[in-house]
């Protein structure tokens, strides 16, 4: 009888130990931000910190500001994946050294990318189109819908930031003295609206757009320069300010996109923080999984489920060979 209840002693002990190994994560809360490319990267950590470190996960509603100052003010919720940090630089660099949150992985291995685009089956047809001042010399290329003898330049909805910034580089483009007109879209859909029709018509298009996105993953189209390098002084003193009087020629500046946790959590989740610290994704990864969502009317955690059972190629080396099978076998 005393063997007996040794060895259910000691089994219970490993159970528990078990137990414990897979509970090292603990309990965390994770942002869920109410834009596509991080409410899917949100999902794809809870099932990858659930399924393959045995965290327990809750996850918070979430945007840019609040988010930033709860876990800045209280530490929570403990990870915001996709955060941008342009709209919080300073008090973000503020918070890493004064040791209340910590910067983990540049989620978009190539940044958030703003600008003005052309369907690429134009830019293939017509390879001397590299740059936006090229596109400005062919207005023939680019028909407005409301009038075909000038060239069209779709804005971005009203109340986004980059109307004052096309605005004021359409002037310094001259763009109106080259035969063109910019054409306010109205909403988000109505500005996708008229790419799709562009690509259905096999029509020029030229405005603005950013990337990821579930378009940028539907139809292909290319990003033109301006010729000019980022003058980030420019841009806070001119370029993105509504109806400045003396615009310049400009480029959008690459969005700085990070992972950001709490202290707490990079001091005691173990493990599950060098996942955090090796995740990333290509633009172009992340527009292929919104097209799926939008084309499929997917959730969130749909199309998170979508990229770990599509493309194991990518996040498995952010994880151990152990933790990627748990994860494998949990799909």
């Amino acid at each position: 009888m005393n063997k007996l209840l040794a060895s259910a002693i000691f089994a219970a002990g490993l159970s528990a130990f078990a137990s414990g190994a897979r509970a090292d994560c603990g309990s965390v809360s994770i942002a869920e931000m109410n834009w596509a490319s991080a409410g899917v990267a949100a999902n794809v950590d809870k099932i990858i910190l659930e399924e393959g470190y045995g965290c327990s996960v809750e996850m918070v509603s979430g945007d840019t500001l609040p988010t930033f100052t709860s876990m800045n003010e209280k530490g929570q919720p403990d990870i915001a994946p996709e955060l941008w940090i342009n709209a919080v630089r300073t008090p973000l660099d503020k918070a890493v050294g004064e040791g209340r949150l910590v910067i983990a992985a540049e989620i978009l291995s190539e940044g958030g990318q703003d600008g003005w685009w052309i369907p690429k089956f134009l830019a293939d047809a017509h390879t001397e189109i590299k740059t936006v001042q090229q596109a400005l010399e062919r207005p023939d290329l680019f028909p407005s819908s409301e009038d075909p003898s000038k060239g069209a330049i779709y804005n971005c909805p009203p109340g986004w930031q980059c109307q004052a910034s096309l605005g004021n580089l359409f002037r310094a483009l001259d763009g109106e003295e080259k035969g063109f007109e910019i054409v306010e879209t109205g909403s988000g859909a109505a500005l996708d609206g008229t790419i799709a029709s562009a690509f259905e018509k096999k029509t020029g298009w030229l405005g603005y757009y950013w990337s990821p996105t579930a378009i940028l993953g539907k139809y292909e189209m290319v990003r033109l320069s301006f010729g000019v390098q980022h003058d980030k002084a420019e841009w806070d003193a001119c370029t993105s300010v509504i109806d400045c009087a003396e615009p310049k020629v400009n480029s959008y500046p690459v969005s700085e996109v990070y992972s950001v946790v709490t202290k707490r959590f990079a001091d005691e989740a173990g493990v599950a923080m060098e996942y955090l610290k090796k995740r990333k994704w290509a633009n172009a990864t992340v527009n292929s999984v919104l097209a799926w969502q939008t084309d499929n009317q997917g959730t969130y955690e749909d199309a998170a489920r979508h990229f770990l059972e599509t493309m194991p190629e990518t996040w498995t080396q952010w994880v151990s060979p152990e933790v990627a099978e748990k994860v494998k076998a949990a799909l």
